[in-house]
């Protein structure tokens, strides 16, 4: 009887996640806040609440992490990565120091405390790059100048996830100093002995890996990442994290067949993922955190714009890129829901999770807005005083300009 309730549970989830799914794809954005409303509906306080599925769903949602890191890691070789980090790794900085601080600041000024501070300052700095690559795809600027840049600020914004996890999970968990140091330290360590296996012996590892038979490929290729996850995991370093070095050793065409073959069960998990943090988050708690997450929202708006419009400068982008750039990089997504859910396990601050999904909630819906109409906004605003500034400049001329007598 309970594996009937369930089936039938955990079916009418699918089944919903699939139906909200072809409704944001007929209208053109992003899916990932009707998940995490889905969430609300079925979870503790909703509409639905679960009952027999929750486990079940928990294991889906962790499975999801693990293949969303993964297949980012695809995107990218070790040696793409090295050459982007030191290329623009003053942009990441930036970036880092102009949205990572909003977050910092309003868990302090809510009286959170340094841990949730902490974390809700990866809430705030990293973008969704799943989101961006969807809207990007959308307006067809992947072939755009701007694009690179966007494209390294989100790499380096993924490189650092390598070492603020580590930290995030060691502090959530409550470790000492010297804990938190260790954890840090393997973390480092084993990112520095990925990256150096990928670039020195890539090709080994993906033949290692390849395989003609897709279904061979899809077992070797997801039971790896599924055991270093799990190991990393059981070092004390981020699951997640794992995933997407395992990702990066991948290179070639069994990368390119990996993305392939793992594309459908990244969405179906990483949609579990979702609701599973929705289903952790009470609908009647959001409308008290729902003016700060606002605030939030539009203050770390202005902020990525200002990043995104900085780091095309820097790289000879035209004025029209710099405010496209800017406006792409705004959307966060499934990376903040996954660093403010660690927080929300460990229970740390109530309120934090209500806070993230009302922040996620309204960066998603905007971001493919400030990415479409961020550089038309710019050039009418620009339009609109110009014609101020050159009167009253041909004004002070006109009164400067001796007067000529008429007969002369």
């Amino acid at each position: 009887m309970h594996s009937a309730v369930l089936l039938i549970e955990f079916g009418s989830i699918i089944l919903a996640l699939g139906l909200l799914g072809r409704f944001a794809a007929r209208f053109r954005f992003s899916p990932i806040p009707l998940y995490l409303l889905a969430g609300l509906t079925f979870g503790e306080g909703g509409l639905l609440p679960l009952g027999a599925s929750e486990e079940f769903v928990a294991t889906g949602a962790e499975i999801g992490v693990i293949l969303l890191l993964l297949m980012l890691g695809l995107e990218y070789t070790a040696s793409d990565l090295v050459s982007n980090l030191k290329a623009h790794y003053p942009s990441g900085l930036v970036d880092c120091a102009l949205n990572a601080l909003p977050g910092a600041a309003a868990a302090l000024l809510l009286g959170w405390g340094p841990v949730a501070a902490v974390v809700l300052a990866g809430v705030t700095w990293i973008s969704s790059s799943g989101v961006i690559a969807k809207v990007l795809g959308d307006l067809g600027r992947v072939g755009n100048r701007e694009t690179p840049v966007i494209l390294s600020v989100l790499v380096l914004e993924d490189l650092a996830m390598a070492v603020y996890l580590p930290i995030v999970t060691a502090l959530v968990a409550g470790v000492g100093l010297a804990a938190g140091s260790m954890t840090l330290a393997v973390a480092l360590g084993v990112a520095g002995l990925v990256l150096f296996a990928a670039v020195r012996y890539g090709r080994v590892i993906s033949r290692f890996v390849s395989s003609d038979d897709p279904e061979k490929l899809l077992l070797v290729v997801l039971g790896l990442t599924i055991l270093v996850a799990g190991v990393a995991q059981q070092l004390q370093v981020s699951a997640a994290v794992g995933a997407f070095l395992v990702g990066i050793a991948l290179s070639g065409e069994v990368a390119e067949g990996a993305h392939t073959l793992l594309s459908p069960l990244r969405d179906l998990f990483a949609a579990v993922f979702f609701v599973f943090f929705g289903l952790h988050t009470d609908p009647a708690s959001i409308p008290p955190v729902l003016l700060p997450a606002l605030a939030l929202a539009v203050v770390t708006a202005a902020t990525k714009i200002a990043t995104g419009y900085w780091a095309a400068r820097r790289a000879g982008i035209s004025v029209k890129g710099r405010w496209r750039t800017g406006g792409a990089l705004v959307a966060r997504g499934e990376f903040s829901i996954v660093i403010a859910g660690l927080a929300v396990t460990a229970g740390i601050e109530p309120s934090l999770g209500p806070l993230a999904t009302a922040y996620v909630l309204i960066l998603v819906v905007i971001g493919p807005l400030t990415a479409r109409y961020t550089e038309p906004l710019a050039a009418w605003w620009t339009r609109r005083r110009e014609p101020r500034g050159t009167a009253a400049v041909a004004d002070h001329a006109v009164e400067a300009r001796p007067q000529t007598p008429v007969g002369d």
